[in-house]
């Protein structure tokens, strides 16, 4: 009887110390692996604050914060004489994808697997709400390169019946 309880006690022993390593080794794991996309989120979470563009349309300003605890990225743009628009940005699987509210009356959906080879964010047209016929007007493809810590540039190509209209060239200087 008394090999028994020794015997139970030990093999108890050895089972929680065996626990204890392995919850250790659990939590020290990271929980998503890092890559292109979860670099490229990184990155532009470093947008975060007030923009400013002179633009031929007039003065334009931009201004990004991070939000829902760190897992989406609010984007508000205004243009003079429009309405402000709103784009959000968030990570799905290893894309970057962004929907774009836009003055257009649409919600184009565009997503980038991350940065190129040339340090910039190639965004490209998945879908959209509003959008039941393709020939409908709507921003299609879009491509950010970061600059400095102060200022980055955003090109934005509006489609219409199946081909570009026309592309907002629109670089970005950090106010605050």
């Amino acid at each position: 009887m008394k090999t028994f309880r020794s015997g139970a006690l030990w093999t108890a022993g050895i089972l929680a110390a065996l626990t204890l390593g392995l919850g250790g080794a659990v939590a020290s794991a990271p929980l998503r692996p890092e890559s292109s996309a979860t670099t490229a989120f990184e990155r532009l979470k470093t947008l975060a604050g007030t923009w400013e563009a002179n633009t031929e349309k007039g003065k334009i300003s931009s201004s990004y914060e991070v939000v829902s605890n760190g897992s989406a990225i609010l984007e508000r743009v205004k243009v003079p004489g429009e309405s402000e628009m709103i784009t959000m940005y968030h990570l799905d699987g290893n894309h970057v994808v962004l929907t774009h509210y836009c003055t257009a009356g649409n919600q184009p959906r565009m997503e980038t697997t991350g940065l190129d080879a040339n340090g910039e964010l190639v965004f490209n047209f998945t879908g959209g709400g509003n959008l039941g016929d393709p020939n409908v007007g709507h921003m299609h493809h879009a491509v950010l390169k970061f600059g400095g810590p102060d200022d980055f540039s955003y090109n934005w190509t509006f489609q219409q019946d199946g081909r570009p209209r026309f592309t907002e060239n629109i670089h970005y200087v950090r106010v605050k």
